[in-house]
């Protein structure tokens, strides 16, 4: 399986890889403020690149259950200069984590190589054009609602019909636009718009959501659906339970895995892949 990004190609066919997380936000559910200094999002992300991240994700708008959208000059002022600084020291992948055409375009503009969309590209019409315009990969997350809405009572009759549905509509309007399908990925949006029940059978039942041969990235890491089957309240005692899911998940084949902790998670990748024979 290859993601093509920007002329690159991504080669997921044996070994998983990390997105590493990097918010540079106030007010993220996980780590809101810790890395919201530009120096100290960069010492982050070079220790994250250090334990092994193919990806480095920044993103400038939180996107936990009820928080409030910021507009696009505010999350343009946050992330950017992130993006140029790390981009002038690494040639690795980075992602922007954003639902807006003007921050996607700046981002693009100012070295990201791929466009991550909690919306799917449908909460701001402008990114349809944005994609066209590069050759970057773009990352088709499914979300009930918005992030301030999303988990007052979701509600679906078939969550898993329902988000592969949703793939392959977005698919379908996307080749639609020229977008070449190779530079797609898709993300069943664990925790956005859905129940327990929900996250729990989107879960089960992994490697059938996304459309055959497309890689599926799965973004778990430290979220409530931990909290509510641990008791763990804080987020940072969630890592051991996410090293589970990322290991449970690889079994079924999920290459691609967006976390707060490479370190621990990339062993529980190399680890299950040594048990499979990879």
């Amino acid at each position: 399986m290859i993601w093509s990004i920007q002329g690159r190609n991504l080669d997921l066919s044996h070994q998983a890889q990390i997105m590493g997380i990097l918010n540079v936000t106030p007010d993220s559910f996980s780590d809101g403020g810790h890395f919201a200094a530009h120096d100290a999002a960069l010492v982050h992300a070079r220790k994250m690149i250090t334990e092994g991240a193919a990806i480095i994700d920044i993103g400038g708008e939180s996107t936990r259950p009820g928080a409030r959208p910021v507009d696009a000059d505010e999350e343009i002022r946050r992330t950017i200069p992130v993006i140029r600084s790390l981009r002038s020291e690494w040639d690795g992948l980075i992602s922007i984590d954003t639902t807006k055409a003007a921050v996607a375009r700046a981002a693009l503009e100012a070295g990201a190589n791929i466009i991550n969309d909690i919306s799917g590209l449908t909460a701001d019409p402008k990114m349809s054009a944005v994609c066209p315009e590069s050759d970057c990969g773009i990352v088709i997350m499914h979300m009930r609602g918005t992030p301030a809405d999303m988990q007052e009572n979701p509600s679906y009759t078939d969550v898993i019909s329902e988000v592969k549905k949703f793939f392959q509509d977005r698919l379908e309007n996307l080749k639609s636009l020229g977008i070449s399908p190779a530079r797609l990925c898709f993300d069943p949006g664990i925790g956005f718009g859905k129940s327990l029940d929900h996250n729990l059978a989107l879960l089960r039942h992994l490697n059938e959501l996304a459309p055959p041969e497309f890689p599926l990235l799965l973004g778990v890491s430290r979220k409530s659906v931990i909290a509510k089957l641990t008791g763990a309240e804080l987020p940072s005692d969630r890592d051991a339970a996410t090293f589970a899911l990322t290991a449970m998940a690889r079994m079924k084949g999920i290459m691609l895995h967006r976390v707060h902790e490479v370190k621990g998670n990339l062993a529980a990748l190399r680890v299950t892949e040594g048990l499979l024979g990879r």
